[in-house]
């Protein structure tokens, strides 16, 4: 009788082991979420900055100018429900704008925009690295919740279900080609 109460023990004690794991497992994905979240907060807002000081430095043609102003604007002010679509339509006018290498050689030319050119490459570059960064962390934490003992113990907690965050993030072609030179 002892034998048994003692094996159901220890088999009570490796479930609550392995549950506790998984639980503390969780947690640490959720942690590495937020941090990949910040991380690609910090990116998008370093890529809206230095757009938008370049459309307003008066280096890029009038309607060129307007057209990026106003989409790094409303990136910035974008509420956390529209982010997306303000950050997607930031891309599509960097694309606009920067399409042609024409464009990127006159923002080279004025002063101080061949560091301006090479800032604005290198955010545009770190924007789709950093959301897939944070995707495969959402993804991870969504496989991990997916499973019945997380659902059923309730190891999640009060955490909401992780979001990945889905966006246009494709870089202007001259862009591309200046920031791996």
């Amino acid at each position: 009788m002892t034998s048994t109460l003692i094996w159901i023990a220890v088999v009570l004690f490796a479930v609550g082991l392995y549950l506790s794991w998984t639980a503390g497992r969780l947690d640490r994905l959720h942690a590495r979420i937020d941090a990949s979240r910040a991380a690609l907060d910090a990116q998008l807002l370093r890529r809206a900055s230095v757009a938008q000081e370049l459309a307003t430095s008066g280096v890029l043609d009038p309607a060129a100018s307007i057209v990026l102003y106003e989409a790094t604007h409303a990136a910035r002010q974008a509420e956390e429900d529209h982010r997306e679509v303000a950050e997607s339509d930031l891309s599509q006018a960097l694309r606009a704008v920067f399409g042609e290498l024409d464009q990127v050689e006159a923002v080279r030319a004025a002063p101080g925009g061949e560091e301006a050119a090479l800032e604005l490459a290198a955010a545009v570059r770190r924007v789709p690295m950093a959301r897939r960064f944070h995707n495969d962390s959402v993804r991870a934490a969504r496989a991990l919740r997916r499973h019945r003992k997380v659902r059923w113990f309730r190891l999640a907690g009060h955490a909401p279900f992780p979001m990945a965050f889905e966006m246009d993030d494709e870089p202007p072609a001259a862009l591309a080609d200046r920031a791996t030179n």
